[in-house]
């Protein structure tokens, strides 16, 4: 009786930081079919980055914001779609991009075909959370930020509960950076919806 041969074990690539990988769009979405446990993302110019799963802390506090937001949408779902932090969008510029939360006016989400729906739907949210974990830097999450606003968001919240304070972005103004804030407002954007920062900020 012919035995089959042991299952090979997977090898891993460990690349430096000063080496990147260019991806076509294709290639990201079967990279990301292949590893739905990873949160993968892709700049405009084909960059592949490649996000580590967060620590508790992170963990407990995106829990926070999406289970918040998620209150809000049910009671307003007639109004567009909430999202959590495993949905990645393909911005305008090209980017794949996936916000820590996110929400998409209906008008918008009910013009993509059930195709464009089940993939990475292409738009730019028009509300965007980005909540910085202890292995982000804040240049890097700034530039994601402006990167939304330059593609269609409204309105959008960089949270860095390590220093306390919570960045704001409205289109077409400048960012206001608010210290220790114990709520955000959804302002016109998401009518009705404030978010309590109590177990975000702690």
């Amino acid at each position: 009786m012919i035995q089959a041969p042991p299952p090979s074990k997977p090898l891993l690539l460990q690349l430096p930081d000063d080496l990147s990988l260019q991806v076509t769009p294709e290639q990201f979405a079967a990279l990301a079919a292949a590893n739905d446990d990873l949160r993968l993302e892709r700049t405009a110019t084909g960059e592949l980055i490649v996000n580590p799963p967060t620590g508790s802390e992170s963990g407990k506090r995106n829990l926070s914001i999406s289970g918040q937001l998620h209150n809000w949408y049910e009671v307003n779902e007639m109004l567009g779609e909430a999202f959590d932090s495993s949905t990645g969008f393909e911005l305008p510029n090209g980017a794949n991009r996936s916000p820590d939360a996110s929400w998409v006016r209906k008008e918008r989400w009910e013009s993509l075909t059930p195709k464009q729906k089940k993939g990475f739907a292409p738009l730019c949210p028009d509300f965007v959370v980005e909540l910085r974990s202890e292995t982000d830097t804040l240049k890097e999450l700034r530039d994601k930020m402006q990167e939304y606003m330059n593609n269609g968001a409204q309105l959008g919240w960089l949270i860095d509960p390590k220093n306390r304070r919570v960045e704001i972005y409205r289109s077409g103004q400048e960012v206001e950076v608010v210290e220790n804030p114990s709520t955000l407002s959804g302002e016109a954007v998401l009518p009705g919806f404030t978010l309590n920062l109590k177990r975000i900020l702690a």
